[in-house]
Protein backbone atom coordinates (compact mmCIF):
# COMPACT_ATOMS: atom_id res chain seq x y z
CA UNK A 1 0.00 0.00 0.00
CA UNK A 2 1.24 3.47 -0.79
CA UNK A 3 1.01 6.14 1.87
CA UNK A 4 1.76 9.84 2.01
CA UNK A 5 2.21 12.04 5.05
CA UNK A 6 1.87 15.79 4.70
CA UNK A 7 3.43 17.71 7.59
CA UNK A 8 3.00 21.48 7.98
CA UNK A 9 2.80 24.19 10.60
CA UNK A 10 0.01 26.69 11.18
CA UNK A 11 1.99 29.50 12.80
CA UNK A 12 -1.05 31.74 13.26
CA UNK A 13 -2.61 29.04 15.47
CA UNK A 14 0.70 27.67 16.86
CA UNK A 15 -0.16 24.20 15.62
CA UNK A 16 1.50 21.31 13.79
CA UNK A 17 -0.68 19.33 11.40
CA UNK A 18 0.02 15.84 10.05
CA UNK A 19 -2.24 14.45 7.35
CA UNK A 20 -2.11 10.79 6.39
CA UNK A 21 -3.13 9.73 2.89
CA UNK A 22 -3.44 6.15 1.66
CA UNK A 23 -3.93 4.58 -1.75
CA UNK A 24 -7.37 3.04 -1.40
CA UNK A 25 -7.99 3.03 -5.16
CA UNK A 26 -5.31 2.57 -7.80
CA UNK A 27 -3.21 5.74 -8.14
CA UNK A 28 -5.65 7.77 -5.97
CA UNK A 29 -4.52 8.93 -2.54
CA UNK A 30 -7.31 9.52 -0.04
CA UNK A 31 -7.07 11.49 3.21
CA UNK A 32 -7.67 9.00 6.01
CA UNK A 33 -6.46 10.92 9.06
CA UNK A 34 -5.53 14.44 10.17
CA UNK A 35 -3.98 15.17 13.56
CA UNK A 36 -3.27 18.60 15.03
CA UNK A 37 -0.68 19.16 17.77
CA UNK A 38 0.18 22.17 19.96
CA UNK A 39 3.54 23.75 19.21
CA UNK A 40 4.42 23.83 22.91
CA UNK A 41 4.06 20.04 23.26
CA UNK A 42 6.01 19.35 20.06
CA UNK A 43 8.87 21.70 20.98
CA UNK A 44 9.06 20.15 24.44
CA UNK A 45 9.15 16.62 22.95
CA UNK A 46 11.89 17.64 20.49
CA UNK A 47 14.02 18.92 23.39
CA UNK A 48 13.58 15.61 25.28
CA UNK A 49 14.60 13.52 22.29
CA UNK A 50 13.32 11.62 19.30
CA UNK A 51 11.63 8.87 21.35
CA UNK A 52 9.54 11.42 23.24
CA UNK A 53 8.63 13.09 19.96
CA UNK A 54 7.53 9.77 18.49
CA UNK A 55 5.30 9.06 21.50
CA UNK A 56 3.84 12.58 21.23
CA UNK A 57 3.09 12.17 17.51
CA UNK A 58 1.39 8.79 17.86
CA UNK A 59 -2.30 8.96 18.65
CA UNK A 60 -5.21 6.57 18.59
CA UNK A 61 -5.97 7.62 15.00
CA UNK A 62 -2.42 8.15 13.71
CA UNK A 63 -0.20 5.21 14.63
CA UNK A 64 2.22 4.41 11.79
CA UNK A 65 4.84 1.67 11.97
CA UNK A 66 8.23 2.45 13.54
CA UNK A 67 9.99 2.93 10.23
CA UNK A 68 7.47 5.55 9.15
CA UNK A 69 7.32 7.20 12.56
CA UNK A 70 11.10 7.66 12.67
CA UNK A 71 11.07 9.46 9.32
CA UNK A 72 8.06 11.55 10.34
CA UNK A 73 9.82 12.56 13.57
CA UNK A 74 12.99 13.49 11.65
CA UNK A 75 10.89 15.62 9.30
CA UNK A 76 9.17 17.38 12.20
CA UNK A 77 12.55 18.13 13.80
CA UNK A 78 13.84 19.49 10.48
CA UNK A 79 10.69 21.58 10.05
CA UNK A 80 11.02 23.13 13.52
CA UNK A 81 14.80 23.66 13.29
CA UNK A 82 14.60 25.33 9.88
CA UNK A 83 12.13 27.95 11.07
CA UNK A 84 10.46 27.93 7.64
CA UNK A 85 6.73 27.61 7.12
CA UNK A 86 7.19 25.04 4.41
CA UNK A 87 5.33 21.79 4.35
CA UNK A 88 7.01 18.41 4.05
CA UNK A 89 5.74 15.38 2.17
CA UNK A 90 6.82 11.82 2.88
CA UNK A 91 5.94 8.98 0.52
CA UNK A 92 6.08 5.32 1.54
CA UNK A 93 5.43 2.19 -0.48
CA UNK A 94 5.18 -1.15 1.34
CA UNK A 95 6.59 -2.97 -1.69
CA UNK A 96 9.99 -1.41 -0.98
CA UNK A 97 10.03 -2.91 2.51
CA UNK A 98 8.86 -6.34 1.40
CA UNK A 99 11.62 -6.75 -1.18
CA UNK A 100 14.17 -9.51 -0.61
CA UNK A 101 17.11 -7.13 -0.64
CA UNK A 102 15.77 -5.19 2.34
CA UNK A 103 16.61 -7.97 4.84
CA UNK A 104 19.35 -6.72 7.18
CA UNK A 105 22.63 -8.63 7.03
CA UNK A 106 22.54 -9.36 10.78
CA UNK A 107 19.35 -11.36 10.32
CA UNK A 108 20.88 -13.35 7.47
CA UNK A 109 23.96 -14.15 9.57
CA UNK A 110 21.79 -15.28 12.49
CA UNK A 111 19.82 -17.49 10.12
CA UNK A 112 23.01 -19.11 8.78
CA UNK A 113 24.20 -19.81 12.34
CA UNK A 114 20.85 -21.38 13.20
CA UNK A 115 21.07 -23.48 10.04
CA UNK A 116 24.40 -24.92 11.25
CA UNK A 117 22.81 -25.79 14.60
CA UNK A 118 19.99 -27.64 12.84
CA UNK A 119 22.52 -29.65 10.83
CA UNK A 120 24.15 -30.75 14.09
CA UNK A 121 20.80 -32.06 15.32
CA UNK A 122 20.37 -34.22 12.25
CA UNK A 123 23.60 -36.22 12.74
CA UNK A 124 23.12 -39.94 13.40
CA UNK A 125 24.73 -40.12 16.81
CA UNK A 126 22.93 -42.31 19.33
CA UNK A 127 23.81 -43.04 22.90
CA UNK A 128 24.75 -46.58 23.78
CA UNK A 129 21.58 -46.85 25.89
CA UNK A 130 19.50 -47.07 22.73
CA UNK A 131 21.38 -49.90 21.08
CA UNK A 132 19.59 -53.20 20.48
CA UNK A 133 19.26 -55.01 23.84
CA UNK A 134 17.10 -57.86 22.68
CA UNK A 135 13.36 -58.30 22.34
CA UNK A 136 10.78 -56.05 23.90
CA UNK A 137 9.16 -57.43 27.03
CA UNK A 138 5.40 -57.75 27.19
CA UNK A 139 3.84 -54.52 28.40
CA UNK A 140 0.83 -54.75 30.68
CA UNK A 141 -1.43 -51.85 29.81
CA UNK A 142 -4.43 -50.88 31.95
CA UNK A 143 -6.55 -50.45 28.80
CA UNK A 144 -8.06 -53.37 26.95
CA UNK A 145 -8.58 -53.16 23.25
CA UNK A 146 -12.09 -54.13 22.14
CA UNK A 147 -12.60 -56.70 19.46
CA UNK A 148 -13.29 -55.48 15.97
CA UNK A 149 -16.98 -54.82 16.69
CA UNK A 150 -16.86 -51.54 14.80
CA UNK A 151 -16.53 -53.43 11.54
CA UNK A 152 -19.77 -55.39 12.13
CA UNK A 153 -22.12 -52.48 11.38
CA UNK A 154 -25.59 -53.44 10.24
CA UNK A 155 -26.90 -51.41 7.34
CA UNK A 156 -30.53 -50.40 7.89
CA UNK A 157 -30.83 -49.11 4.33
Amino acid sequence: MKQKYLIFRKDEESKLVIQEFAELDKEILTLICEETYDDINIKSAIEKGKDFLVSELRTQNLYPINLYTDKIAESVITLYNSGDNESMELFFDDIEFLAKDSVPMELLEDFEEAEDDIDDLLKDEFDEDFEDKGSINKINAPLKVADDETLDIDDDN
